[in-house]
């Protein structure tokens, strides 16, 4: 049991009913009368909320995983079984990893109403999240005690790499309107894929696919449609080093390329492709061959989920000697990293180089936005001048290290932590019309 604000407030006037009393003497019965109410009150308000055992009774209503950077619903189902208006408080206590104070509903339900309060939890980590109990604090329309129910149960959720994004570019994948969430529609180059079938012309399609005869026969223009050549290997290679732990809108840039990676296998799954994964610092600590059955997705989203990083220095000569030896045929690899500085990629050159020889390789890596904020902010001191000079020396070095793997054959992406799933699945689609893979 609690008292409530309104039983102080009556105290605290019966008080000052008391104190002026000692300069008019009759006040002080007036003191006394009105104590004597406040408890008659207080012990009814006592009774309305105690004679009935289960007075509030409702559950938490969740997902058994959330989608790391993505909005995720809560539910809290709360019924009156109160013969009477109820007037609750309700408090969940929420994981420690949302910090999280401000949670709390206020809510009045009518005899034995029922209602759904819904909220959501945006998670940046990935793990186990522990919810605990549900208080809900009741109060009669008198309002001067509260009681407390404990309702639903503790719970644990798995924050997983972002499904959700994943479900969301499937669906557009399968109903053929990925160009809704900013994918490019990139027009074939050449005609060497596939014939799959003869079809109406609709606008966008390659004039010289056009069949006459078809054409000539249905009296309306028709043309050849080729599909994409199928089960090309796909390598996600993420690199955990130190250089992935910094933040970007509360997530790491690691959980963006986790985020990215789950999404590009589930497309080129989609594609007829095989979707493998590597994931890498000073060791190589995951490698899925690349496959297309059933189960590869359950089994990539299962070892990014568990994907932690010791902060230590990449070893790009061990990458190379393990996709040297188990991946013998040629295969697209998209290497999900970050280069802040020239001389950090020339370290690591002679093996991308390498790899780039045997395999189809993209780099993909991050444009600091914050740096890009400060040169296009206005300088008003010499001092903003020098930090601008700086930034701008960083961001020349980024499109430098652009142009020097493109030198030498080595595809790059330089994109915001924000786009890099949108511009990932478009450097997958050209390379797919371009027939390089």
């Amino acid at each position: 049991m609690y008292l409530s604000p309104y039983l102080f407030t009556a105290l605290s006037i019966i008080i000052a009913i008391f104190l002026v009393s000692f300069t008019y003497k009759g006040w002080y019965i007036i003191g006394i009368q009105a104590l004597i109410i406040l408890a008659i009150f207080t012990l009814l308000d006592i009774l309305l909320l105690y004679r009935f055992k289960n007075g509030i009774v409702g559950e938490r209503i969740t997902t058994e995983k959330f989608s790391n950077g993505d909005q995720n619903w809560v539910k809290i189902d709360i019924e009156n079984h109160y013969n009477f208006t109820i007037y609750i408080e309700i408090i969940d206590e929420l994981p420690f990893q949302f910090q999280l104070r401000n949670t709390i509903f206020y809510q009045d339900l009518k005899p034995g109403e029922q209602k759904t309060l819904q909220y959501h939890l945006r998670p940046v980590t990935r793990g186990e999240y522990n919810f605990g109990i549900i208080n809900v604090f009741a109060r009669s329309p008198l309002r001067l005690v509260s009681r407390r129910y404990q309702l639903g149960k503790s719970l644990t959720v798995k924050v997983y790499p972002s499904y959700l994004q994943m479900r969301k570019y499937e669906l557009l994948a399968i109903s053929d309107r990925l160009t809704e969430a900013g994918i490019k529609k990139i027009r074939r180059i050449g005609h060497n894929l596939e014939f799959e079938q003869i079809k109406e012309y609709v606008r966008g399609d390659d004039v010289r696919t056009i069949n006459w005869k078809s054409t000539a026969r249905h009296n309306k223009l028709m043309v050849n449609h080729y599909q994409d050549e199928k089960s090309q290997q796909v390598f996600i290679i993420i690199d955990k080093g130190r250089v992935m732990q910094q933040p970007f809108a509360e997530m790491t840039l690691l959980d963006y390329a986790i985020n990215a990676g789950l999404v590009v296998a589930n497309i080129a799954t989609l594609k007829q492709d095989k979707a493998g994964l590597i994931t890498f610092s000073n060791q190589i600590n995951t490698m899925l061959g690349a496959s297309r059955a059933n189960s590869q997705m359950h089994s990539i989203v299962e070892s990014l989920y568990s994907q932690k990083t010791d902060f230590k220095e990449s070893n790009f000569e061990k990458l190379y000697i393990r996709v040297k030896k188990q991946i013998t045929h040629r295969s697209l690899l998209i290497l999900y990293t970050n280069f802040e500085s020239f001389s950090g990629l020339m370290r690591q050159m002679p093996y991308l180089r390498r790899l780039a020889f045997h395999h189809l390789l993209l780099v993909v890596f991050f444009e600091n936005t914050e740096l890009k904020s400060l040169i296009e902010k206005n300088a008003h001191d010499t001092e903003e001048i020098y930090m601008q000079t700086i930034a701008e020396k960083f961001a020349f070095e980024k499109r430098q290290i652009v142009k020097e793997l493109n030198r030498y054959g080595i595809h790059a992406l330089l994109t915001t932590p924000q786009n890099l799933t949108v511009d990932s699945i478009n450097k997958y689609l050209e390379f797919k019309s371009r027939g390089l893979i």
